[in-house]
């Protein structure tokens, strides 16, 4: 299943403790947090909300 970030969409994503899955960081919006996506369609929303907020 493919990680997305909650914050841009991303998939650039990496777990902060692996170990324990419970913090991750989205290496292109510097989110850092316990909360995935991993639903493709709702990371496609955040993500074009995303770029709708940044590119203003």
């Amino acid at each position: 299943m493919v990680k997305h970030c909650p914050r841009c969409g991303s998939t650039n994503v990496e777990w902060v403790l692996p170990q324990t899955w419970s913090k991750w960081r989205c290496r292109d919006c510097g989110y850092e947090g316990a909360l995935i996506v991993e639903d493709g369609e709702m990371a496609e929303e955040i993500k074009k909300e995303w770029e709708k907020k940044h590119k203003a």
